[in-house]
C-alpha cells in the first residue's frame, strides 16, 4: 500500500490551457475530457467559475518532472 498522500498538481502532460482540468481529472481518477466539459458548462453559467479557474491556475503547483 502506498503511504504517501495524493497531491493535487496542474498536469504537465494533459493540458489544454493551464493543466488545471488535467490535474483535477488525475486527482479524482476521472476522464480529463469529462472534467473539461463540466468546466466549460459551469463557466457558461452565471457565477464565479472563470475566476475560480484563474485562482486554481495561480495556486495549484505544477506537476514535478518525473525522472
Amino acid at each position: 500500500m502506498n503511504s504517501t498522500p495524493k497531491r493535487l498538481y496542474r498536469s504537465r502532460s494533459d493540458r489544454m490551457i493551464a493543466g488545471v482540468c488535467g490535474g483535477l481529472a488525475d486527482y479524482f481518477n476521472l476522464d480529463p475530457t469529462l472534467v473539461r466539459i463540466i468546466t466549460v458548462v459551469v463557466a457558461l453559467l452565471p457565477g464565479p467559475a472563470v475566476i475560480a479557474y484563474l485562482i486554481a491556475w495561480l495556486i495549484m503547483p505544477e506537476e514535478p518532472y518525473r525522472a
